[in-house]
């Protein structure tokens, strides 16, 4: 009865960890089809980009963090 039970407990483990296996490729194929991983435009981390391409910090994102305290 032990022995039995051991195998069905050996085959299910086995099972979840091909099926969890195949999920994490399924999942990196996906992310990685989408294309190269880039980094957001400068407005998107507050900057403001003049015309010749310089980034600046914009005063209204700096005012708008609140006091500590």
């Amino acid at each position: 009865m032990s022995q039995t039970r051991g195998r069905w407990v050996a085959l299910v483990t086995g099972v979840l960890s091909v099926l969890i296996g195949v999920a994490y490729l399924v999942l990196i194929t996906v992310l990685d089809s989408r294309g190269p991983l880039l980094p957001p435009p400068p407005e998107a981390l507050g900057f403001s980009v003049s015309q010749d391409g310089a980034a600046a910090v914009s005063p209204a994102v700096v005012s708008t963090a609140p006091p500590p305290g």
